[in-house]
């Protein structure tokens, strides 16, 4: 290392550049030179000095962990004429703990509590208990669910129809004085008057627009209810309902039924709480909690008045609907009455001769009896055991020649029941036994054709239930007219089961064998598909990789001919997460043979994409320990290549981010152990593969650095020239990587983070190559940097860079062929030559950090080292003409920071000039030798111009005349009780 600079010889300074300003003997007065003396530093004794002091701390004393003992104070009331009340205490402290109350029972709920009457709260924990348990709870599946996958699945392309009822006039005039016989009468007369014809039919409307009107109308409704049209309101509710008895375009029926109840739903919802609200003396009981005895005479006679209303009503449908839409206002007028509406709703349905309508009625009355009264399951199981009656129907020639009549085939028809039938069982089968399950299921066995009746069992059964008897079903399911309802959709009923419940462990691979087969019989691609999709996790779930391969194998063979796959990315990607979701040893999920064959099938880029970040970030998530395995690392390179190679110039900052976080998650992962060039031919090949992702590239400038560290440590001592040698070639990887990023600050950081790399592993020349790169590239910082979208200064980063420069550089060492102190030199005009703004300090900040560092460059011994690198120190041993050269280097900067406090002295900058005084003052105090009387000089000007004008913090200048009263009581600091009277505090006036 004594050859890297000499240490016996003086190293010329650099000349004064042309124009650089000098130093003054007063700040702001004639210009003159002031010399530079570091303090020498006793960095043992100065870190000694402050360590806190340890202080024995006896059992007795105070702890900020030690439990707080409460003083229970109790307080009693005394009367005694003349006076209120007096309190005598139990305890001597005169000063109450406010959280002591809490301790003797006497907090606000405490006392709430002690005051609730014993058996009125029993009465009421048992009557909250009843209604809670006749609350379905989160584990059943509201409607709402349902609604829009019915409406996105029931469309046509046929001309609908609707009456919309035009509005008459008639009845509305009258006067203030009309009897209430005379009120009753002219609103049935309204009625007569709508079911009498004043209605028109528009004819020829697309579905949409279908849609549409029946949103107005539930406008409509909405709007006549507000401006308290109540007979209005009925009308439109009643119209609405006799829409649900024509099925003339029979395949949009299942979507009319949504449609309609969502009106049914509102007017229902209207009614009750118009009948709750005229409950004024019973405001404050909640709505689920009262009993008819509570409710007033006025909301008892409204409520009976609605429903004689609806019983006026002379056709069954629109009568049944609109009073099932209504069921819950029979709470006001007794405690049976829902029970004995319902039975009777039941028994209503029976007069409806068209099968398709009933079995929705009986959905609907299904559905408002869970909302209403889900404990009364009596009604729920005749709904079911009618329907079973009825079923015949659905084959009979009445339904025949009506589908003769719309052109529409069976094997269409049949799934219309589908929605109202799973509705059906699935309130049945909510919580109920299994005897009763059981039941239902041998009665629908006996039925003929009963594909229908199956499907909606297994989806709406218990998924445990279904599974215990997958061979029964299986049985069943085979019986079954192929004619009538497809079998594939059965075998998808119960894969959908088997996926939620676990069959008999001996029976598992019958089932797969079963279901498979008739599975890969399907010719059309879509039916295939979404069978395969649900047996697939089937499949990953009980089985190994042979039979998953197997199952792999067959998707491609039926996805692949005409290029079907393009027409079904859903349900290929579904099966690829059911797959990655099983297989988390994706050593064994590589080794599936048509694994990645199958990802080939995802030829749309961007289906193709979002498949590869499935499985990078499953990856991320289960791969606990690094790999090497080649299997994983050349599929998964080809995934994140894939990722890639999708970012384009309209890609979004965010997409790119959430790329690069997965590509470094694998990076990450990828270990070879000790074999560290296997590791770097990685890296180089990660480079050229994700090159335009930056995130990525910082990722593997960072992972090689790592890389080189961790070779020397490991072979330290062991193969030194190889060793060296690779080392060198991490160093080259980095120097050649950084450039290629755009980002100034991040190419910035990785040159000096490069550079500590290099130095550390004694690659002197290629550290200097790094600390050069980093200050030519200095001159090429913006202004305006952008910072998540937004645009800010930059010079607040540049000064966080340089300070961290300057720590690095203390410990570099000269260059023999450089001069002194070169590469400070070539920093310092780096910085002389940046255009900084003129409203800024940072410039002087940072020269202010050139000046510590040079006085840590004076110093015998420097503060921290590198292992086996020579710094200055060892280098010149404190030559004297090092020193001189330093310190003339000190004296430039000092000049620089004494004109910039110079051009301060402007009204508006006084303040400025003020801060930066005292932080030149400070560091000349910590840095400088003050023995030397014009040093000393100089801080006692720096102390009068930061008080000159008023614009001090007294405060801050009080406290540092304490700490140098307090300095200067230390060994060889006597000096500073002189300094100390020299400064003086200034008071405003």
């Amino acid at each position: 290392m004594a050859a890297r600079a000499g240490r016996g010889e003086a190293v010329p300074g650099r000349e004064k550049r042309p124009g650089c300003p000098s130093t003054s003997a007063h700040v702001t007065g004639k210009m003159a030179v002031f010399p530079w003396h570091s303090r020498s530093r006793n960095y043992k004794a100065e870190f000694a000095s402050c360590r806190l002091e340890a202080v024995p701390l006896e059992f007795g004393d105070y702890h900020p962990l030690k439990p707080i003992t409460v003083t229970e104070s109790k307080t009693k009331k005394v009367s005694r004429k003349g006076s209120t009340s007096s309190t005598s205490s139990s305890s001597s402290s005169s000063v109450l703990d406010p959280l002591s109350s809490v301790l003797d029972g006497t907090d606000p709920l405490s006392m709430f509590a002690a005051t609730v009457d014993p058996a009125a709260t029993d009465s009421s924990r048992k009557r909250r208990d009843r209604d809670e348990n006749s609350i379905v709870g989160s584990d059943f599946e509201p409607w709402a669910n349902k609604r829009g996958e019915i409406l996105a699945r029931y469309t046509t392309t046929e001309k609908l129809s609707i009456n919309l009822f035009m509005g008459s006039e008639k009845g509305k005039a009258g006067t203030a004085t009309s009897a209430m016989s005379e009120k009753v009468r002219t609103r049935l007369e309204e009625l007569d008057d709508f079911e009498e014809g004043s209605q028109k039919e528009l004819l020829n409307l697309t579905q949409q627009d279908y849609v549409n009107r029946i949103e107005e109308l539930n406008q409509s409704l909405k709007d006549a209810w507000a401006s308290d049209q109540k007979v209005k309101a009925l009308k439109i509710v009643i119209q609405c309902s006799k829409l649900l008895s024509d099925t003339g375009v029979i395949q949009f029926y299942p979507s009319k039924f949504v449609l309609i109840t969502d009106i049914l739903d509102t007017f229902g919802k209207l009614v009750y709480e118009r009948i709750f609200s005229m409950c004024v003396d019973n405001r404050s009981v909640l709505p689920g909690h009262f009993s008819p005895e509570n409710v007033n005479d006025t909301a008892k006679e409204t409520c009976l008045n609605w429903f004689f209303k609806i019983a006026s009503i002379r056709e069954l449908i629109p009568r049944f609907y609109v009073e099932a839409s209504i069921l819950k206002c029979n709470k006001f007028l007794s405690k049976t009455g829902i029970s004995e509406c319902l039975p009777r709703l039941t028994c209503m349905i029976r007069g409806i001769g068209d099968p398709l309508v009933s079995v929705y009625a009986r959905a609907y009355l299904c559905r408002v009896g869970m909302e209403v009264a889900p404990h009364l399951k009596e009604s729920l199981n005749k709904n079911f055991f009618d329907f079973l009656l009825t079923f015949k129907q659905i084959h009979g020639d009445t339904v025949q020649n009506q589908l003769v009549v719309q052109g529409v085939e069976l094997l269409s028809y049949l799934p219309l029941y589908s929605p109202a039938m799973d509705w059906i069982f699935q309130c049945i089968s909510y919580h109920a036994p299994e005897t009763l399950l059981t039941e239902m299921m041998d009665r629908c066995k006996k039925l003929g054709n009963n594909a229908l009746l199956l499907n909606s069992v297994m989806s709406a059964f218990r998924a445990e239930f279904i599974a215990t008897r997958s061979m029964d079903f299986i049985g069943m399911i085979k019986e079954c007219d192929e004619s009538g309802f497809p079998k594939h959709l059965l075998f998808r009923s119960l894969g959908l089961n088997l996926a939620l419940a676990d069959p008999p462990e001996g029976d598992r691979l019958q089932i797969l064998n079963e279901a498979w087969k008739v599975i890969t019989k399907l010719k059309n691609p879509q039916d295939y598909i979404n069978c395969a999709e649900v047996w697939v996790e089937y499949t990953c779930k009980h089985f190994t990789k042979r039979e998953v391969n197997t199952v792999l194998a067959d998707v491609i063979k039926h996805m692949t001919p005409d290029r079907a796959f393009e027409d079904s990315y859903p349900q290929l990607h579904s099966i690829i997460k059911k797959v990655i979701a099983h297989f988390h040893d994706f050593s064994v999920l590589f080794s599936v043979e048509k694994f990645l064959p199958f990802l080939d099938m995802f030829q749309k880029e961007s289906v193709r994409v979002e498949v590869c970040k499935c499985i990078m970030e499953v990856f991320i998530k289960h791969q606990q320990e690094p790999t090497k395995d080649p299997v994983i690392l050349n599929a998964l390179l080809h995934v994140c290549k894939t990722m890639h190679d999708s970012v384009n110039a309209l890609t979004l900052e965010d997409e790119k981010r959430m790329l690069a976080y997965l590509i470094n998650g694998f990076i990450k992962m990828v270990s070879f152990g000790r074999d560290f060039e296997q590791q770097l031919s990685f890296y180089v090949e990660a480079r050229s593969m994700f090159c335009n992702l930056e995130p990525v590239l910082v990722q593997l400038i960072h992972s090689v650095n790592r890389l080189a560290m961790e070779t020397r440590k490991v072979m330290k001592g062991n193969h030194s020239r190889k060793t060296a040698a690779f080392v060198r070639a991490c160093v080259a990887y980095c120097f050649i990587t950084v450039p290629s990023l755009v980002g100034i600050f991040t190419r910035l950081n990785l040159y000096l983070h490069s550079g500590q790399v290099a130095l550390a592993n004694q690659c002197l020349s290629q550290a200097d190559a790094f600390f050069k790169a980093a200050i030519s590239l200095i001159p090429e910082v913006p202004k305006m940097i952008n910072i998540d979208g937004k645009m800010r200064p930059s010079e607040s980063f540049l000064l966080e860079f340089l300070c961290n420069f300057f720590s690095t550089l203390l410990i570099v060492p000269d260059h023999p062929e450089h001069g002194v102190l070169f590469l400070v030199r070539e920093l310092l005009n780096v910085i002389q030559d940046y255009t900084w703004e003129d409203s800024s300090d940072d410039k002087i900040r940072i020269y202010t950090c050139v000046l510590h560092l040079l006085s840590a460059m004076s110093q015998e011994t420097y503060l921290y080292h590198i292992d086996k690198v020579d710094s200055n120190d060892s280098l010149y041993g404190g030559d004297s003409k090092f020193l001189a050269e330093n310190n003339k280097l000190c004296e430039t900067v000092m000049a620089q920071i004494l004109e910039h406090l110079k051009t301060l002295a402007k009204d508006e900058a006084l303040k400025r000039q003020s801060s930066l005084g005292l932080s030149f003052f400070n560091s000349i105090l910590a840095h400088g030798d003050l023995r030397n009387n014009r040093l000393n000089q100089l801080s006692v000007n720096l102390w009068h111009l930061a008080q000159r004008h008023g614009c001090a913090d007294t405060r801050t200048m009080v406290k540092t005349l304490e700490y140098i009263k307090k300095r200067s009581k230390q060994p060889d600091m006597g000096h500073l009780t002189e300094l100390a009277l020299r400064l003086p505090l200034q008071t405003r006036t």
